[in-house]
């Protein structure tokens, strides 16, 4: 019940934008791939392992202490990408549990399409142009597929480093697919990464290592 009427309080009234004044660290797009390789049980198993993630300590510390902005968009086809969750600032741990509980009530955007990455990198692209004055803009896919149909892949990726963008990317290893070898070579930009997930059931673990690395800053 909840998460159910969290997820009616932003669907009638949005959440609470992230004002220019506001410092705000890192902006970054959690893109979500529901295309049609990935069946209902394997959408909740990405919805409820990043919902899982947000309510991890050592993750809602590092959103608080470093300000992060986070949208949440879900992605298919050429013209199927949905953001599912505005961009909100990460200002209190407060405003994370409440981001975790809508995130775990998200209905699914999209069924039986194809997979066009590139796609959902533009669309995140012009999403990141909404908090302009974050310090460090960040696209993060997740995906279990190659491309299979929209905008080339590459050409996406060398718009966002034109932008300054970094985009990394979490793989959902299913046999015989490569899909690591593919964001690798021609989805992440030179200073991004990707972890791989074996299967979807590996992918809330894979997901928190993810985001750790993403929000935590190196040492050394």
């Amino acid at each position: 019940m909840t998460r159910l009427l969290a997820l009616l309080l932003v669907l009638l009234t949005g959440p609470a934008p992230v004002p220019a004044q506001d410092t705000c660290g890192t902006a970054l797009v959690l893109a979500i791939d529901v295309s049609n390789s990935v069946d209902r049980g394997e959408y909740r198993l990405q919805i409820d392992g990043l919902a899982l993630a947000l309510q991890d300590p050592y993750i809602v510390e590092a959103l608080v202490r470093g300000r992060v902005a986070l949208a949440v968009l879900q992605w298919s086809g050429p013209d199927e990408q949905q953001v599912s969750a505005p961009w909100q600032l990460m200002a209190s741990r407060e405003e994370v549990a409440g981001l975790a509980a809508v995130v775990a009530a998200l209905p699914r955007a999209f069924e039986r399409s194809g997979t066009a990455p590139g796609d959902a990198v533009l669309r995140a692209l012009a999403l990141l142009a909404d908090v302009s004055h974050c310090s460090r803009h960040v696209i993060d896919v997740s995906g279990d597929g190659q491309r299979n149909m929209g905008r080339d892949t590459a050409e996406a990726r060398a718009a966002a480093e034109a932008a300054g963008v970094t985009v990394n990317a979490l793989a959902i290893e299913l046999v015989g697919n490569a899909i690591a070898f593919f964001f690798q070579r021609q989805l992440i930009t030179a200073d991004g990464f990707v972890l791989s997930a074996r299967g979807h059931l590996d992918y809330p673990r894979t997901l928190r290592l993810k985001l750790l690395r993403e929000l935590t800053p190196p040492s050394g």
